[in-house]
């Protein structure tokens, strides 16, 4: 990948903010990955700068690691986001925990993610063999962003300094990187060698380290691109607050204003839509935007939070959706089907493991609905990604499973929209979060 970029190229990416995050295994570098990012980009005031002095050295962990308990064991608990910029691009940085019990946090951080890095320590691998094995929960971050479909996955090798031979380490780590992505079809864009600790290949490249002829890691990331919004699909808006105005000199002339989110599609004036669940249809009168300006042009796109005035009263709840009516002249072609019979990859994260017959209560959107496990199709094998029969699915596995919803849901898969294609289960009686759903097609 080329680090050099055009003008307009650098002008398009200075307006957008690249979010990644650094995930991987237990202290394989991570928060002293991002302090040196924020440190040598010139991100961090002096005083904070002093605040994280140990024995005269700065510990670049702490600039990331906040919490008390964290600063205690030495360890990342819960994801932290810091901010910095340089003169190409703005970014957002989540600290992700490594630790297997904290995954949930690592789902949540990587669901809105246009990046994951994942870290590698090469003092941890037997890296003087040609096929070595990489750690379960390098493999298991590594899918999980593939799961949560990441635009960019970037491997990055860190600690070389601290190892006899560097460049072996790098090419015997690179092949076993290239191997697992080839097995788990994953996509990635990088593989990069570096020390955290040094600084080495961070920021600057240090010209052929390890074999290495690429930019560094921030030139890499000052490339990537941000997630794009889900334009192609069909309208679909999922609302979030419903808003009587009685000032009949408002523009929305007393009419009720439906907030939300355009989740997929484009939605404009005229545009012809159907309420679900009720299926009452209804056309777009006015669209408003943050600060209830008003346009007849094209305004409401995937990712933009908007206000919908109809042009006649329909029955509109929150956690109803504004869904295209794709038998309208000029609607789409693709139609949002409704069901609930559902299947799904879900990342199960409660301590309580995941059994057949169960009833938990399914978020999607705004919508609150029973869902029931009707059956555990398999599990997937984090070491050979290989599916294989499961009774239940434990704290942390990964596995396909059928739902029956009690209501049914408008379903598009996760891999065509984020934000229609997930959903959460909550264990109704302890309120835990307990699995990361993402629908198939």
């Amino acid at each position: 990948m080329q680090a050099t970029l055009s003008k307009d190229q650098i002008d398009n990416l200075r307006d957008t903010a690249l979010k990644f995050i650094t995930c991987g295994s237990v202290d394989d570098g991570k928060s002293t990955l991002i302090g040196r990012l924020l440190v040598d980009s010139q991100a961090v005031l002096e005083d904070h700068l002093a605040g994280v002095q140990r024995k005269g050295e700065t510990d670049l962990a702490l600039l990331t690691d906040g919490l008390s308990a964290e600063r205690e064991q030495g360890i990342t608990i819960d994801v932290a986001y810091r901010y910095f910029s340089t003169e190409q691009r703005k970014f957002i940085i989540g600290d992700a925990p490594g630790h297997e019990q904290y995954t949930r946090n690592m789902v949540t951080a990587a669901s809105s993610a246009d990046c994951a890095v994942v870290l590698v320590d090469a003092t941890k691998l037997a890296w003087q063999q040609a096929d070595l094995e990489l750690l379960p929960q390098t493999r298991r971050h590594t899918l999980l962003a593939q799961l949560l479909r990441v635009p960019s996955i970037v491997f990055v090798v860190n600690k070389l300094d601290a190892v006899e031979d560097p460049t072996l380490a790098f090419q015997h780590i690179e092949m076993a990187l290239k191997k697992y992505a080839q097995e788990g079809r994953i996509a990635y864009k990088a593989i990069v060698p570096i020390s955290a600790l040094k600084g080495w290949n961070v920021v600057d490249a240090k010209s052929l380290w390890c074999g290495y002829t690429g930019p560094s890691l921030l030139q890499l990331l000052e490339a990537l691109p941000s997630t794009p919004p889900d334009l192609d699909g069909p309208l679909s808006v999922c609302i979030q607050w419903v808003e009587k105005q009685h000032d009949s000199a408002r523009t929305d002339q007393g009419r009720r204003v439906f907030w939300g989110r355009v989740a997929s599609g484009h939605l404009k004036v005229g545009q012809s839509v159907k309420v679900h669940p009720s299926g009452q249809s209804a056309k777009v009168a006015q669209v408003l935007n943050c600060t209830r300006e008003t346009e007849d042009k094209l305004l409401g796109m995937a990712g933009q939070s908007v206000g919908v005035i109809l042009d006649k009263e329909v029955d509109v709840s929150r956690g109803d959706w504004l869904l295209e009516d794709t038998t309208a002249e000029g609607a789409h072609p693709e139609r949002i089907d409704s069901a609930k019979t559902l299947e799904a990859t879900i990342c199960w994260l409660d301590d309580e493991p995941l059994v057949k017959g169960r009833t938990y209560l399914a978020l999607q959107g705004h919508q609150w609905v029973k869902a029931q496990v009707s059956e555990i199709v398999h599990r997937l094998n984090i070491l050979t990604l290989a599916p294989e029969a499961a009774q239940q699915l434990e704290a942390n596995a990964i596995g396909v499973v059928k739902l029956n919803v009690k209501e049914a849901l408008p379903i598009q898969s996760y891999e065509r929209c984020r934000l229609m294609g997930s959903m959460i289960l909550v264990d109704a009686a302890s309120h835990k979060t307990s699995g990361a759903i993402l629908l198939k097609g």
